[in-house]
């Protein structure tokens, strides 16, 4: 069976198609990096014209690179939500579309899933059950995977998710958009120690995180007097070593609550490199594994969005050809997500 995978959640946009014989065949992704670095930040109106600009173009690449046509295809997997509500509606009216013209059908994915699945496409993927860490941008969780759709929340993040406050910390302290990146690549420039931030809900004893107070600390700490430009990069590093040492330590508390030796990580975050580092050391002290997706597949794309609609579907999940009727999600809790509906058309 091969998939189709449609992704524009947000500021990326990504096709691909797998097969559930030969695995991933293909995919594209266009990132729109540089059509907001002006406005600092994801202008949502601009996100949309630019998916609608972009999705044709890529379904034709991904296609043309796996040598299929559109006929060639049994599913569309779409993004439905959570994500940016125009943004949604492209992906989704494409996909819903074109399996009202092909006559399969077309299955809505939660973004979430796609990115918890995701390092299942690995060279050495895990099995369930695992602790999942979903760092990112708009999310910080821990998960305990037991199945497809089998998500039990341990914990989560109280205010701001761990992505959002490495990006509002870089414009705090005059780095460009995508903030995450640029501090991180300023943090292997600087020490960490120099400054001392605070690594909150370290020992609360349960899983939760919390990030406003330590982005509040950097604030403090870029405001005080005497504080220059070549002290940027100890702050950095010292905020980087923060954040990672309280996603290591509640990552390996939830290994140790659940009994689980696998650890997979997901999520634009997970491509930090301190904290793979800081993971797999902590990892191996416990004789855990850490597993990651590909570096590719970090962000947002299309291919995990097909991997996860493909696992639906391998599952036993019923699917109708599509009726083109739809609604997106734009706020839609992983905790809603269900185990396959086997048997029910």
């Amino acid at each position: 069976m091969r998939v189709l995978g449609i992704e524009t959640s947000c500021d990326e946009t990504g096709v691909a198609v797998y097969d559930t014989a030969l695995g991933l065949l293909g995919h594209r992704l266009h990132s729109q990096i540089d059509l907001h670095a002006a406005y600092g930040g994801v202008v949502p109106e601009l996100a949309s014209r630019d998916h609608i600009r972009r999705l044709p173009l890529l379904l034709r690449e991904t296609l043309e690179a796996t040598g299929l046509v559109m006929s060639d295809i049994d599913a569309i997997a779409y993004t439905s939500g959570p994500g940016l509500a125009g943004a949604l509606l492209v992906g989704s009216s494409v996909a819903e579309a074109l399996g009202v013209a092909l006559g399969v059908p077309a299955l809505p994915v939660h973004h979430l899933e796609g990115h918890l699945l995701s390092p299942l496409l690995s060279a050495t993927p895990p099995g369930f059950p695992f602790v999942a860490l979903l760092v990112s941008g708009g999310h910080t969780q821990l998960m305990r995977v037991a199945g497809v759709g089998d998500y039990t929340l341990l914990g989560e993040t109280v205010d701001d998710a761990a992505g959002e406050a490495f990006d509002k910390t870089a414009k705090l302290i005059g780095l460009p958009y995508p903030g995450g990146p640029a501090l991180a690549g300023l943090a292997l420039e600087g020490t960490p120690g120099r400054f001392k931030l605070p690594r909150p809900m370290l020992h609360s004893k349960d899983f939760d995180f919390s990030f406003s107070g330590l982005k509040t600390a950097v604030l403090t700490a870029a405001s005080a007097p005497g504080f220059v430009e070549s002290d940027r990069a100890d702050l950095a590093a010292e905020f980087q070593a923060a954040a990672v040492d309280v996603l290591v330590a509640k990552s390996m508390a939830a290994l140790k609550h659940t009994g689980l030796k696998q650890l997979v990580v997901a999520g634009g975050v997970g491509a930090n490199l301190a904290l793979r580092a800081g993971l797999n050391a902590a990892a191996a002290k416990r004789r855990a594994k850490v597993f990651y997706p590909e570096m590719e597949l970090c962000t947002d794309n299309g291919a995990m969005i097909a991997f996860a609609g493909a696992m639906r579907l391998m599952a036993g999940e019923q699917a109708m050809p599509s009726d083109g009727r739809f609604a997106v999600r734009p706020r839609w809790s992983l905790q809603e997500i269900t185990p396959p509906k086997v048997g029910v058309a």
